[in-house]
């Protein structure tokens, strides 16, 4: 996240370069991709936006028909997806399996409800406007690029196709390069289902591609990835101003109060900082703990992350770093966090063996540094003390990290409030990354960290184009839109005005 992977290119095939996809555990190839063109991408274009056009006429109900038909699909050919996600990122298959379960529940909500959002509803009016129908209506933008991430290929990238396709448009998925099997997987599967109406199409390639696509002139781009990722992106679709939702890299904060069930919370944050080797962008990177029970957390912390180990076998915790780049990265954070007076009280920089992080806690580390501030992807928890909940408050948002807190506590009525206290985009109470798996709940960053939602009733309006329509139907009783107007007319409007806005109620 940190850092952009590199494309890993071999060989030519017809004169064309060729992708090759790796098990980062074994470095055996798991597949090969071209590298698609401008031809090719254009002609890919053209042919989703004919296919959008069947697709949005289908209307909501028959939309959600054939979503739910591909949704049966990819359920019962799970275990194949699973097998090449974890081929593709070295995932144990345990996670592989509960990263394509949440994609296909994103996938089954985006279809039950988008005629609940989206649907044509009317609207209440004022007394002056009575005589007027009002409603609110939601249409298809067209065709949506999606760019896919590496960390969790299925789920992440199913938050906007699921959603972009069930509100009625077409998707053009372009994977990340280190994922491209998965991607093609997800676009085949649908090709299955309806091989004539490319609804779903994936394109493959590397930096280039992406490149392509975000000045294909499409009519809006889903972007997950890296903080320089997302600028690239940000500024290559402003020259077609094109629309972006971003959904940046960047695990979130922790918060353990006086009074928190402290093995609750060391399990969480273990395990928001340690699963998929640390490279959830929905998990924890530091946790702000009251001075009281500092102790007392770190120690269930170090017992609970001594016990894990990485590796490529089933009994493994966790799998490999999948970008090879981001192991580099990892080490001068925590490099920079001991130089300036953190303490290593689990792992340390004798943690590395490429491609594997053993579990790093780092204690005390001064909020200046570089595994505080920077975008956080290994397995690596940072946990600082702090004397209040304010002091917790005002830490997190001076990081400007604006993804997600957890907060830890058995008095649950104080949070909402300071919640409301905190830049960020979504707060959990007693649990950490679970929230991802709520298709229901929107969220989404603050600031640099997020333009857009995902998932929710919002994720379903991000790829629709509102269309309200007024009509008349009858004649106003108190015409005020005319230049006819009479005067008995004007004074009746000012006496209900009157009554309705200057007295005291």
């Amino acid at each position: 996240m940190a850092e952009s992977a590199q494309p890993r290119l071999a060989g030519h095939r017809g004169g064309s370069n060729v992708l090759t996809s790796y098990d980062p555990r074994t470095g055996e190839v798991v597949g090969s991709y071209a590298v698609m063109g401008h031809g090719e991408l254009n002609r890919t274009v053209r042919s989703a936006r004919a296919a959008e056009k069947w697709w949005a006429g289908l209307g909501f109900g028959s939309r959600k028909r054939w979503l739910l038909d591909w949704r049966r699909s990819i359920a019962r050919q799970a275990g194949e997806l699973v097998d090449l996600v974890c081929e593709e990122t070295g995932k144990p298959e345990a996670d592989a399996a509960i990263e394509v379960m949440l994609a296909v529940e994103t996938l089954d909500w985006a279809a039950r409800n988008a005629a609940r959002v989206l649907d044509r509803r009317k609207l209440g009016s004022t007394w002056l406007t009575r005589n007027q129908h009002a409603s609110v209506g939601y249409l298809p933008l067209g065709v949506i690029g999606v760019l896919g991430s590496w960390n969790n290929p299925v789920f992440t990238p199913m938050g906007s196709i699921a959603y972009a396709m069930a509100a009625g448009n077409a998707v053009v998925f372009k994977p990340h390069e280190l994922t491209t099997g998965v991607g093609v997987w997800l676009a085949e599967s649908w090709t299955r289902l309806a091989p004539s109406q490319p609804v779903l199409q994936a394109v493959t390639g590397e930096k280039a591609t992406t490149n392509a696509l975000c000045r294909a002139k499409l009519d809006k781009i889903a972007y997950a990835g890296s903080d320089s990722g997302a600028r690239e992106v940000i500024s290559l679709c402003a020259q077609t101003m094109t629309p972006v939702v971003i959904e940046r890299g960047g695990k979130g904060s922790m918060v353990v109060h006086v009074d928190a069930k402290l093995e609750d919370a060391a399990e969480a944050a273990v395990f928001g900082a340690m699963a998929n080797a640390g490279q959830n962008p929905t998990g924890i990177q530091r946790a702000y703990v009251a001075d009281s029970v500092y102790d007392n957390f770190l120690e269930l912390v170090i017992e609970q992350a001594r016990k894990l180990r990485p590796g490529a076998d089933k009994r493994a915790s966790y799998g490999p770093m999948v970008v090879e780049s981001q192991v580099d990265v990892v080490r001068k954070q925590v490099r920079d966090a001991l130089a300036r007076g953190g303490k290593a009280v689990v792992g340390g920089l004798d943690s590395f063996r490429e491609p594997y992080i053993e579990p790093i806690v780092l204690a005390e580390v001064p909020e200046e540094s570089v595994a505080v501030t920077g975008e956080a992807c290994g397995p690596v928890l940072v946990v600082n003390r702090v004397p209040s909940m304010e002091e917790a408050a005002r830490r997190i948002n001076a990081t400007g990290n604006g993804v997600a807190v957890s907060v830890f506590t058995r008095d649950t009525a104080s949070i909402p409030s300071f919640a409301e206290r905190l830049r960020v985009g979504v707060v959990t109470i007693n649990s950490s990354t679970l929230y991802a798996g709520i298709p229901a709940l929107p969220f989404g960053g603050l600031g640099e960290y997020g333009q857009g939602h995902s998932h929710g009733d919002q994720g379903l309006r991000e790829f629709s184009r509102t269309l309200s329509i007024a009509r008349k139907r009858y004649r106003a009783p108190v015409n005020l839109s005319t230049f006819d107007r009479q005067g008995r007319h004007l004074r009746t409007a000012r006496t209900m005005f009157r009554i309705r806005h200057a007295r005291r109620t």
